[in-house]
């Protein structure tokens, strides 16, 4: 073109492959780079999470303590209003195919799901330190790691499994120590082989979850425990206490009005009654009238008098 030498090239030299859908091996390549970052970052900084002082939600997401700490300070750019919480877990944008576990307790997931790299803290539904377990890794070294740091890995205490991405991981409450899912499969009491606190099945956690039975799962137990006025940490729900003060003091608001309004009317009937005694014997309606007039204004200028000698006007 333009005597150079060259040439028009045609569609089919330019559009070399046609739109397809992903394959699996790709779609399992997604999902675990999505997990992979929800692993090492804050969703609310995006800072990378410090698994010494991490904490997790009733959902299973990952935070930095230091990131609920600022939320939760008075004043803070992203304040959380004290709206009804939305238990709907938004964690996962798609999770069209379900996750499955080998037996050695590493994550096959073939799903789509794409946790959220950023969130606001409102979203969080976390109101309180009370809506979040402190989680407890423990530190291993390998062998033939020698003494150096860097050479340790945070690893599930029962089976020494590496916890990351690669492997399904969960806690217990309320104690919040962090196992591979086959370790507590292989677990006989409901006691934590760390610190033999007692648990129970339904407050063993999926760390970011991908199944959805999982997913439903965790709904359910917070919608039980929010009946129960407890929270995720199995503590008591002060904000659902102070909700029941409020109206509680409403009530008793409006009752003590309503009592009020019942004694003036009261008063009212029987002032009415008295003055109505004493001009019974006035035959002419006029001055009948005119007399219980009076008669009331007399009686509530006593009433004030005393009222004033009493101190209270």
């Amino acid at each position: 073109m333009g005597n150079d030498g060259g040439s028009i090239p045609k569609r089919r030299e330019l559009v070399k492959e046609a739109a397809r859908n992903p394959t699996v091996s790709e779609l399992k390549a997604s999902a675990f780079e999505s997990l992979n970052h929800a692993w090492t970052h804050d969703p609310i900084s995006s800072e990378p999470i410090d698994l010494e002082t991490v904490v997790s939600d009733w959902r299973g997401r990952l935070y930095n303590y230091e990131s609920i700490l600022k939320g939760l300070m008075p004043g803070s750019s992203d304040d959380y209003s004290d709206t009804k919480q939305d238990i709907t877990p938004p964690a996962l944008v798609d999770t069209s195919t379900n996750s499955s576990s080998v037996g050695n307790g590493e994550s096959t997931a073939t799903s789509t799901a794409i946790f959220p790299t950023e969130l606001s803290f409102a979203s969080t539904g976390i109101k309180s330190l009370r809506d979040v377990v402190k989680l407890k890794f423990k530190r291993y070294t390998p062998p033939g790691g020698g003494n150096k740091k860097e050479k340790e890995i945070f690893a599930c205490p029962v089976t020494l499994k590496e916890l990351g991405p690669s492997t399904k991981s969960l806690y217990l409450v309320p104690c919040g120590h962090v196992f591979a899912d086959m370790a507590i499969q292989m677990i006989t009491e409901k006691v934590c082989p760390e610190c033999s606190e007692s648990f129970k099945s339904e407050d063993v956690i999926p760390i970011l979850p991908t199944d959805k039975a999982d997913i439903q799962r965790l709904s359910k137990r917070m919608e039980h425990l929010k009946a129960k006025g407890l929270t995720h940490s199995l503590k008591k729900d002060k904000s659902a206490s102070k909700e029941k003060k409020r109206n509680k003091r409403t009530a008793d608001e409006a009752n003590g009005d309503a009592d009020k309004e019942k004694e003036t009317k009261k008063a009212k009937k029987s002032a009415g009654d008295s003055i109505s005694s004493r001009v019974s014997g006035i035959n002419n309606a006029a001055t009948a009238a005119l007399t219980a007039r009076v008669l009331a204004d007399q009686d509530e200028a006593m009433k004030r008098r005393k009222l004033a000698a009493a101190g209270l006007l």
